[in-house]
């Protein structure tokens, strides 16, 4: 079931909203999909753990950072250390089901990588998420220690950049296997009463309806897509897209202008405009003002889905204004 046309006439055109949204509620179904059944879009275990090299490290490293979280281990075959740390970051990896990929760096034949990350001594670990590098502990540190470090990364993951992780595949289930018939879940009468509220401009109650399904189901794609569009949809009714626009321009450091206006330009389909203002907002901001517009931002991003490039875009604007 996916969320119906919705329309807002003589306020904007939400063709493009309603296009993107579709597309992330598909991506978000087959990820769903792929957990449920190992189906494409799943990794097995093993994958959460890789070697990387210097060739490689963008395409592994910092293109997946805009994903999953990215823990990068600087080894090296000599280091009595390494020998005891490896295999914990390993067995951490496939514990935390594929909220981090694990990046493995012999610093031996990757001298170049060393020397960027100003690694003096190993094992070293460091994260990159979003594109960003943030050294994380040197040394084989206790693991009651890395679990505590590895919660926080994962939580900023989420909350900065709505870094949600990979699917991962706990069978490993052959690529050309036939998926499982998933059975209709228990919400589709609230989903159904959500989706005739956002036709009859209700958007209050297809809010209410939305949120009524994640509480019992948190990860419900449908129910994510169509409240984030609800609520969306919600703040721009009534407004004056003229007024909006001329205190935003005049008033650049108000916060509240910014969100108002990028709000419009999501809903108007200038997507790239709304994250630049937002991600610009929280670039002059600081405190409570730049928390608000950084979670304004990642609520856009559910509007239009992880896996637009514009979105990853974004993550990487927004993570280099906050590190």
């Amino acid at each position: 079931m996916q969320p119906r046309n919705m329309s807002m006439s003589g306020v904007v055109d939400l063709a493009a909203v309603k296009a993107a949204g579709e597309a992330k509620a598909k991506a978000e179904q087959a990820r769903a999909e792929a957990s449920r059944t190992g189906g494409a879009g799943a990794v097995a275990p093993a994958a959460l753990v890789i070697d990387v090299d210097e060739a490689g490290f963008e395409r592994d490293v910092l293109q997946r950072s805009a994903e999953v979280p990215v823990v990068i281990d600087f080894w090296a075959e000599w280091c009595e250390p390494c020998k005891q740390l490896g295999p914990l970051l390993e067995r951490l990896a496939v514990e935390y089901h594929g909220r981090f990929l694990l990046a493995k760096v012999d610093v031996d034949a990757n001298q170049m990588l060393m020397q960027q990350f100003g690694i003096q001594g190993i094992p070293a670990v460091f994260a990159v998420v979003a594109g960003q590098a943030l050294p994380l502990f040197q040394g084989a540190a206790p693991e009651a220690q890395i679990r505590e470090t590895l919660d926080q990364l994962i939580q900023v993951g989420e909350e900065r950049f709505g870094l949600t992780g990979i699917v991962v595949d706990p069978d490993a289930a052959p690529a050309d296997a036939v998926p499982a018939e998933v059975p209709a879940g228990p919400y589709d009468a609230v989903l159904e009463a959500a989706a005739s509220a956002l036709d009859a401009n209700d958007f209050g109650g297809a809010v209410q309806a939305y949120k009524n399904v994640l509480v019992d189901d948190p990860g419900n794609p449908e129910a994510k897509l169509g409240l984030a569009q609800a609520e969306l949809l919600g703040r721009v009714q009534g407004m004056d897209p003229q007024e909006v626009r001329k205190e935003a321009a005049e008033s650049p450091g108000d916060v509240n202008a910014q969100l108002a206006a990028a709000d419009l330009d999501l809903v108007g389909g200038h997507v790239e405009d709304a994250f630049g203002r937002l991600v610009e907002a929280v670039r002059r901001t600081a405190g409570d003002d730049r928390d608000t517009a950084r979670l304004r931002l990642l609520e856009l991003f559910e509007v239009i889905g992880p896996e637009d490039p514009r979105v990853t875009a974004a993550r990487t604007a927004l993570a280099r204004v906050l590190f």
